[in-house]
């Protein structure tokens, strides 16, 4: 009989291949920037006579009272300079939405001529103010 040949078994050295793989990582570290780049960017600074205290977050509220007589934001302002005022106030803000409260007796007609007003002004959305409700106003049928 033949005598079976012992094979032995080769094991692979790594040692070599992880010193190497360790030599290309640092060589990738040194090489990849640590400062990261960016664009030079310039904040919008206000033009000279402008509000310098114009709060953009602040709610424009309008109040239409009896007599027809016009507030903006507790800020009374006569029904032909409204449309101005109000386009000057919405002029550089990025919400455009106001809030319209109204005197219950007047007519519709008013309101929505008010709101007509608003939106030429350039208002996105108006909102509608209502009075809450007591107990008292309330009336049972």
């Amino acid at each position: 009989m033949r005598e079976a040949k012992s094979c032995e078994q080769g094991d692979i050295n790594v040692t070599p291949l992880i010193d190497v793989l360790l030599v290309l990582l640092i060589i990738f570290m040194v090489l990849t920037p640590t400062v990261s780049q960016g664009l030079d960017t310039q904040i919008p600074q206000p033009k000279d006579g402008q509000e310098s205290k114009r709060r953009s977050d602040e709610a424009i509220v309008i109040s239409v009272e009896q007599g027809l007589s016009l507030r903006i934001n507790q800020e009374r302002i006569d029904r032909e300079h409204f449309g101005k005022r109000l386009r000057v106030l919405l002029e550089n803000r990025g919400d455009r939405t106001l809030f319209l409260q109204a005197d219950s007796e007047l007519a519709f007609r008013d309101v929505a001529e008010v709101i007509d007003i608003a939106k030429g002004a350039g208002a996105d959305r108006i909102g509608l103010l209502t009075r809450k409700l007591t107990a008292s106003t309330v009336h049972h049928s």
